[in-house]
C-alpha cells in the first residue's frame, strides 16, 4: 500500500503557473529524488504534498496514521533548551513510559500496590526495551556524532549555536523522530563530506520512505533508486540512482529527436502527395490526407509530438477539442513548419572557459609550507611539498573550518604563508571564484559588472552575454545585492570566463547551482585546457575532474596528497584502514614488528578502568535480561517480586553511572 498519492496537481501564483499535471504515488520503504532546474517548484511541490501549502488544482491522499518529518532548506532548530534537551524531545512518549516504569518500579515495593504494579510493569517493559527504552540516548549521541557534533556542544543552548548548526540539529531530531515517510528539502547544506558521508550510511538502514530534494549527485547516487525530474507539465520518473537517471535520460531525449525527425518527414511527404493531387484525378484521397494531417497537427500543438504518438485518437480527443474543419494547404504548410522540436531539457548556460596563452609545466609549487594565521601563533596545517602540473585539477577537501579558503587565499598571495613559500609558474594568469563572491559589488547592476571586466563591450553585447547566464530582459539592470545565491553564482562566473585566465583557483562553484547547471559546469572545466585547483564538497565532481584529491586533517594539523580522484581516494582510505586492522591483530603474534612506544602510567590506568568498567557494564546486561525475563512471567512470591524489582532498579542506576564513566574516559585526551 502507498504512503502517499496525488492525482493532477497544479500550482499557480495568480498569473504565474508553477506546475500542472503531477501525479505521483510513494510507496513504502522508497528511496526518491525530485529534480529539475531552479524555479520548477520542487520545494513547493514537498509542501503541498505535507499538507503546508494548498494546490491550485488536484488532490493528496495519505494513509491513515502516516508520521512524517520535514526538513525545510532553511529549517533552524529553536528553543531555549540545550542540544541535548532538544534531542531528547524526539523521545518524548518513550521518556514518558520511562518514567512510568519508574513509578511501577516504587510501588512494587509496597505490598498493598505490588500486585497490581507487577502486572503493569509486565505488560510495559517489553513494549520500552522494544523500542529502544534501553539505547536511545546511545542513538542520540551517535546522531549528533555522525552529524559533526562534539561532546562539548551537547550541552550548549541552541541560541550560542550558529545557524548551520542548528540546521544540523533539527536534522538530528528528525532523525531521532522515526516518522513513516522523511522529506528532506537540500539535507547536505551544512554539512561537510564527513557527515554527508555518515548521513548516507544513515539513511542507507533507514526503515522509512525518504523524498529527497537535493543538489548534491553524489549523494543521490549513494541514497536514492528513483528520480523524479520535475517539469512545468509533469514529473517524469526514472528508475535508478542519478547516473543511472542520467544515462536514461539521454536516451530518452535522442529517441524523442528521432520521432520529431521520422514523424516530419512523414508529414512532408503526405503534404507534398497532398499539393501534387489536391487538384487532380487522385482528389479525394488529397482531401482525406488533407483532413488527418489538419487534425494530426492541431494535436501536436496541443500536447507534443510524443503525447500523440502514444495515445488513439479518442484519447487524444478527450483531452482537447480539436476542429472538423481541414485547413488550407497553405496554412496545413505554414504550421507545419512552425512545429518544434522535443524541448524537455531545461534551459542551459552556455558557458565557456578559454586560456589566453599556455602556462609553463610546473604550474604550482611548495617548499615547507604552513597555513594559518600570525596572531594564532601555530599553523592550520603543514603541507608535503606540492606539484600541480599543467593541464592537472588538484581537489581539496576537508571539513567546514580547516582552512580550506585561507589554503587558496595563500596561494593566491592575498595572505602570507606562516612558513615555507608557494613557487608560481611562468607565464600565469590566474582567474579567481570565491566562494563568497566577494569580487561581485552590491551597489552594481549585472551590466556594469561585466563592463568592469569587458569596458569594449557594447550594451547590446553585454545583454547578449548574459543571456548565454539564463540573465534576461530587465533582470541585467538589477542591483548585485538582490540577486540569489545561484544568480551571484552564474555571474561570477560570467566575469570568471572572460578573464581567459590559464589557472583557475575555484571555491565551491557549484554552491547554489542547481543540477542542470552542474552538468555544464562540469562539462565546461573539462573541456577546459588550463589547470584548475578546486575548493568544493562536490564529489561528483571531483570524480570527474581530479586528478589529484589534497585533503586537510585537522587532527593531524597536515594536508594528505592523494593521485586520483575522490572515489580511489576513499577505497585507498579504506584498504588502509583494513591493513592497519590487521596489522593491530596479527602485532602481539610477531615479534619482528616494531613495538609501540610504552603507553605511560596514567595511561595505563586509564585503560585498566576502560578494561574494569566494560567487564561491568557486560556483566549488569547480563543480569538486566535475566531480571527481564524473570519479570515478564512473575513468581507468585510477593516478596521475591519486590527484590526482583529492586534488583532491576539497582542495576539500571549502576549501568547508567557506568556508561557515563566509560564515555568519560573514552573520550579523555591524555598529554
Amino acid at each position: 500500500m502507498a504512503l502517499l498519492n496525488a492525482t493532477d496537481l497544479a500550482k499557480s501564483y495568480g498569473s504565474n503557473d508553477i506546475f500542472s499535471g503531477v501525479s505521483l504515488s510513494i510507496p513504502q520503504a522508497a528511496r526518491i529524488a525530485i529534480v529539475g532546474p531552479n524555479g520548477a517548484g520542487k520545494t513547493t511541490l514537498l509542501r503541498i504534498l505535507l499538507g503546508l501549502e494548498e494546490p491550485s488544482a488536484g488532490a493528496v491522499h495519505k494513509a491513515r496514521r502516516l508520521s512524517t518529518g520535514y526538513l525545510p532548506q532553511e529549517a533552524v532548530l529553536t528553543g531555549a533548551g540545550t542540544l541535548w534537551e532538544e534531542s531528547l524531545a524526539a523521545f518524548e512518549e518513550l521518556i514518558s513510559l520511562e518514567n512510568e516504569l519508574a513509578r511501577l518500579e516504587h510501588e512494587m515495593g509496597d505490598p498493598r500496590l505490588a500486585d497490581a504494579a507487577l502486572e503493569r510493569y509486565a505488560k510495559l517493559q517489553p513494549e520500552f526495551e522494544q523500542r529502544g527504552g534501553y539505547t536511545y540516548e546511545t542513538r542520540i549521541r551517535q546522531t549528533l556524532s555522525g552529524l559533526g557534533f562534539e561532546p562539548d556542544d551537547y550541552n550548549r543552548p541552541l541560541g550560542q549555536l550558529s545557524g548551520g548548526q542548528r540546521t544540523r540539529a533539527a536534522l538530528a531530531r528528525l532523525l531521532l523522530s522515526d516518522p513513516d515517510l522523511l522529506v528532506l528539502d537540500e539535507p547536505t547544506n551544512h554539512l561537510d563530506i564527513r557527515a554527508v558521508e555518515w548521513l548516507e550510511s544513515y539513511l542507507g538502514q533507514w526503515q522509512g520512505a525518504v523524498l529527497i530534494v537535493s543538489h548534491d549527485r553524489y549523494f543521490l547516487d549513494r541514497v536514492v533508486d528513483h528520480i523524479w525530474e520535475m517539469r512545468s507539465d509533469g514529473i517524469e520518473i526514472y528508475r535508478g540512482n542519478y547516473s543511472a537517471y542520467l544515462q536514461q535520460r539521454q536516451e530518452r531525449w535522442e529517441l524523442r529527436q528521432k520521432l520529431y525527425e521520422s514523424e516530419k518527414a512523414r508529414m512532408e511527404k503526405e503534404l507534398d502527395y497532398i499539393k501534387r493531387n489536391i487538384a487532380g484525378q487522385n482528389v479525394q484521397q488529397a482531401k482525406g490526407k488533407l483532413r488527418r494531417l489538419s487534425r494530426e497537427i492541431q494535436a501536436i500543438e496541443r500536447l507534443g509530438f510524443e503525447a500523440v504518438q502514444n495515445q488513439s485518437w479518442m484519447q487524444v480527443s478527450e483531452q482537447i477539442e480539436i476542429s472538423a474543419h481541414p485547413m488550407g494547404v497553405d496554412e496545413l504548410e505554414r504550421r507545419m513548419r512552425a512545429l518544434r522540436g522535443p524541448s524537455k531539457r531545461p534551459p542551459r548556460l552556455r558557458l565557456h572557459l578559454k586560456a589566453s596563452q599556455r602556462s609553463g609545466d610546473l604550474v604550482l609549487r611548495t617548499r615547507d609550507l604552513a597555513i594559518g594565521y600570525s596572531d594564532e601563533g601555530r599553523p592550520l596545517f603543514r603541507t608535503p611539498d606540492l606539484l600541480l602540473k599543467r593541464g592537472e585539477v588538484a581537489a581539496v577537501i576537508g571539513p567546514n573550518g580547516a582552512g580550506k579558503t585561507t589554503f587558496l587565499k595563500t596561494i593566491l598571495g592575498q595572505m602570507p604563508p606562516l612558513e615555507g613559500e608557494v613557487i608560481l609558474g611562468a607565464s600565469l594568469h590566474v582567474g579567481y571564484f570565491a566562494q563568497a563572491h566577494e569580487g561581485l559589488i552590491p551597489e552594481r547592476t549585472l551590466v556594469q559588472e561585466i563592463e568592469a571586466v569587458a569596458p569594449n563591450m557594447l550594451l547590446g553585447e553585454v545583454r547578449d552575454y548574459l543571456a548565454k547566464f539564463l540573465f534576461s530582459g530587465d533582470d541585467v539592470f538589477k542591483n548585485v545585492a538582490t540577486l540569489s545565491g545561484g544568480e551571484r553564482g552564474r555571474l561570477a562566473l560570467a566575469k570568471l570566463s572572460l578573464e581567459q585566465a590559464n589557472l583557475l583557483l575555484l571555491d565551491e562553484p557549484t554552491n547554489h547551482l542547481d543540477i542542470p547547471s552542474q552538468e555544464i559546469l562540469q562539462e565546461v572545466l573539462a573541456a577546459y585546457q588550463g589547470t584548475i585547483l578546486l575548493v568544493s564538497h562536490d564529489r561528483y565532481l571531483i570524480d570527474a575532474l581530479g586528478t589529484q584529491t589534497w585533503e586537510i586533517l585537522p587532527g593531524e594539523a597536515m594536508l594528505q596528497v592523494f593521485e586520483g580522484g575522490y572515489t580511489q581516494y576513499r577505497a585507498f582510505l579504506t584498504r588502509q584502514a583494513e591493513q592497519a586492522a590487521k596489522v593491530s591483530l596479527a602485532q602481539p603474534a610477531s615479534p619482528r614488528k616494531p613495538r609501540p612506544d610504552p603507553p605511560s602510567a596514567e595511561e595505563k590506568k586509564r585503560r585498566q578502568l576502560l578494561n574494569e568498567i566494560e567487564r561491568r557494564i557486560a556483566s549488569l546486561e547480563d543480569e538486566l535480561a535475566a531480571l527481564s525475563r524473570r519479570l515478564e512471567t512473575p513468581p507468585s512470591d510477593l516478596d521475591e517480586v519486590h527484590k526482583l524489582g529492586s534488583d532491576y532498579a539497582r542495576c539500571e542506576q549502576e549501568l547508567d553511572k557506568l556508561m557515563h564513566e566509560w564515555e568519560s574516559l573514552h573520550h579523555q585526551e591524555l598529554p
